[in-house]
């Protein structure tokens, strides 16, 4: 019987706080429907985020402003307060919503449980499954269907942790963070609310604006919908790709500013460059530093350090160190010029017109060529070059006022030679056969010239041969002459029309009879690289 009256008596002595306080708690609800329920904490100093103490006086206590039921026993802890049903705290600017609570008056925290919902200045509302919140440094570490609303940017997570003060949300074990237009993932992330700007670490994936969006690092601003390229990035949707580890990119108007080499392809086009920038709206881009332009479907590369292009127009112009390389199964051809462009063909659809001036050298293993200005046309690879154009096949030096080539098929082209044409070969050291004639019409196969014909005012030098070699030089004049070549020297030739011509004996040649009027050998300009097509 003592024993059990000893059980008693304890059992009463535990359950009697709780009766009180939960006596107390009924007795304000009746007096006041909105009851104030607060926490009377004794002196004590504390240490704020800065390491300054605070004295009780000058930091805010978090205040309970209402509860069902309030619950408090010593025995479990001093100044710990279970609160439960309808909780409402209040610090500050900050008012906390939840089902429980435990409040502890010593370190000035409150943990909540279920349906909690923070709300700062009425505009930024977190919710979550359970809070554990400090007043001291206004942090909150939510967990469990975290949810943080500033205006029309919400960010998810599984847990976050919300500096009131500095008005920064971070999580470590992946988020996600939305708006009107994008919706960004990572495993790592910041969003600071004061300036609503959003960080993301490792992993990040998301769309923006019908855009789809992977990285391993970058920040974005919700309001002015900008990205802020800090790792390698790629921006894609079905038409365009951009990849960048540098930069800026506005999801809302398509503008980029990008650095550190990026690529940007589009269809079939693609431009490399130390700098790009670009707008959507317009489609207008400027790319600098070692720019490359990329037509893939017509085999050309458009190099220069400074290109602008239009995406839409589908037009590019190159400066500085400006070259275009056209490439194919058999050879790479190589030009350089101060200004190259291109421009779409009217006449044909997804054909190109391209013109380089100023300056203009090109380069292939079998046919190099300078002139002033050029113009090359896609559709039928046609060429053609003005102002003291100058073509080199093999050792055939062609040139003429006005030079066109014309491709008839992959094995065949046809050189114009239209006013002034003169054609050089040489035969030996310091001597050569020469044509001469108003125009001429150039027949090349496999790149190599095998016949020509000489149309108006003809004339020619060339040497006779026989087994013992050279032994005198043919002057012969002609309206109209046909020429073949073989292995790039002349093997025939039939004077068409009211032929002049005589042999001069090898030994009897004087300098003035071994070339032409206007004759000039240019050997020492033609490109014999295609490095030296910039000299």
């Amino acid at each position: 019987m003592i024993s059990i009256d000893k059980k008693i008596i304890c059992f009463i002595f535990l359950i009697a706080p709780l009766f009180v306080h939960a006596q107390i708690i009924k007795t304000i609800q009746k007096s006041d429907t909105t009851s104030k329920v607060s926490i009377q904490p004794k002196d004590s100093v504390q240490t704020i985020s800065n390491g300054q103490p605070k004295t009780t006086e000058q930091r805010k206590r978090v205040k309970i402003t209402h509860a069902d039921s309030l619950i408090h026993n010593k025995s479990f802890a001093n100044n710990i307060q279970r609160l439960i049903g309808n909780v409402r705290l209040r610090h500050e600017q900050i008012v906390i919503f939840c089902d429980s609570a435990y409040s502890y008056a010593d370190t000035n925290m409150v943990d909540g449980y279920s349906h909690v919902h923070i709300i700062k200045s009425d505009t930024l509302h977190l919710f979550a499954d359970f809070i554990n919140y400090n007043g001291d440094l206004n942090i909150a570490k939510a967990k469990g269907h975290v949810k943080l609303i500033n205006k029309k940017t919400t960010l998810t997570s599984d847990s976050l942790n919300y500096d009131m003060n500095a008005g920064i949300g971070y999580y470590n074990n992946y988020g996600t963070i939305k708006d009107s237009t994008s919706t960004l993932h990572s495993k790592i992330g910041e969003y600071h609310v004061n300036n609503d700007k959003a960080f993301f670490k490792t992993n990040v994936h998301g769309t923006a604006n019908g855009y789809t969006l992977k990285s391993d690092t970058l920040i974005y601003q919700p309001k002015s919908g900008i990205v802020s390229i800090v790792g390698p990035t790629n921006i894609f949707n079905e038409e365009n790709n951009l990849v960048a580890s540098e930069g800026t990119y506005n999801t809302k108007t398509g503008k980029a500013d990008l650095f550190k080499r990026p690529v940007i392809t589009r269809e079939n086009n693609k431009i490399i460059a130390n700098t790009i920038y670009y707008e959507k709206a317009t489609g207008n881009g400027k790319a600098f530093g070692n720019a490359e332009l990329y037509d893939l479907k017509n085999h050309i590369i458009v190099k220069g350090n400074h290109v602008d292009y239009n995406d839409s127009l589908q037009t590019a112009m190159a400066t500085d160190s400006a070259q275009l390389i056209y490439y194919s199964e058999r050879d790479t051809f190589f030009l350089h010029a101060d200004t190259l462009s291109s421009c779409p063909d009217d006449s044909i659809p997804e054909q190109k017109i391209l013109k380089a001036y100023y300056h203009v050298k090109f380069f292939r293993k079998d046919l190099q060529g300078k002139c002033d200005s050029m113009v090359y046309l896609t559709r039928d690879s046609t060429t053609q070059m003005f102002h003291e154009p100058v073509i080199w096949s093999q050792s055939n030096q062609l040139s003429a006022d006005f030079i066109k080539i014309e491709t008839d098929d992959k094995d065949n082209k046809t050189a114009y030679l239209n006013d002034n044409a003169f054609i050089i070969a040489r035969q030996d050291t310091g001597l050569y056969n020469q044509i001469k004639g108003r125009k001429m019409i150039g027949h090349i196969y496999q790149n190599s010239l095998y016949k020509i014909y000489v149309d108006g005012n003809g004339e020619s030098l060339y040497y006779a041969t026989d087994d013992n070699g050279i032994f005198g030089l043919n002057n012969v004049k002609c309206s109209s002459i046909m020429i073949y070549l073989k292995n790039s020297k002349i093997n025939k030739i039939n004077l068409i029309s009211s032929p002049e011509g005589t042999l001069t004996p090898i030994g009897e040649l004087s300098e003035t009879d071994k070339t032409l009027s206007h004759f000039i050998w240019m050997d020492d300009i033609r490109p014999k690289s295609q490095y030296d097509i910039f000299k």
